[in-house]
């Protein structure tokens, strides 16, 4: 999902015959998305090697992802792992415990990774199946960390500040303060 940024009813609804894992150099995935539309994304070499191990001798109709009875997973079942691997992680991370996780918190992340590379809105809108700019202007709008680092790029120097001349005229100063 995070490679993607795949909507969970989207990943649960992947086949075999969705993934092109020929050349995993240029593997990619072809998802439906809201409305029917479809759009394919690039996998990374990582991603298509698990893919390539776990869908080994399945016909081109099965599920990718299934449980443990070999059953099409859900989105419940999706919600349910993140939840139990959001647990396990709080055990380590005590910071995590009250944090909320869901499988959209998966999508929201791949979409706020990619801005902060450097990807253009637009491109991140087709990747993440929206139809309208605006829907993906909500990542942009609460980024944060982007607005910390780009004020941080207009920053001037304490440094390079030269004293005002006007604060070494005492006259003046009499003057303004008493205003």
């Amino acid at each position: 999902m995070y490679n993607s940024g795949a909507r969970v009813s989207e990943a649960v609804g992947v086949t075999v015959g969705d993934c092109d894992l020929s050349d995993a150099q240029h593997a990619s995935v072809r998802l439906m998305g809201k409305g029917s539309k479809v759009r394919r994304c690039p996998l990374w070499t990582t991603t298509a090697s698990a893919l390539t191990s776990l869908i080994a001798d399945r016909p081109n109709t099965a599920a990718v992802f299934v449980n443990r009875r070999g059953q099409a997973l859900t989105r419940y079942g999706v919600h349910d792992l993140v939840t139990r691997y959001r647990l396990a992680a709080a055990r380590r991370l005590p910071s995590l415990q009250h944090k909320h996780f869901s499988p959209h918190t998966i999508r929201h992340t791949t979409a706020t990774h990619l801005l902060r590379a450097g990807v253009d809105i637009n491109t991140i809108r087709a990747w993440l199946g929206h139809v309208s700019i605006d829907t993906t202007n909500v990542y942009a709008e609460i980024d944060l960390a982007t607005k910390a680092k780009a004020l941080a790029k207009c920053e001037i120097p304490v440094d390079s500040i030269a004293s005002p001349v006007w604060k070494d005229q005492r006259d003046l100063m009499v003057f303004l303060r008493s205003l």
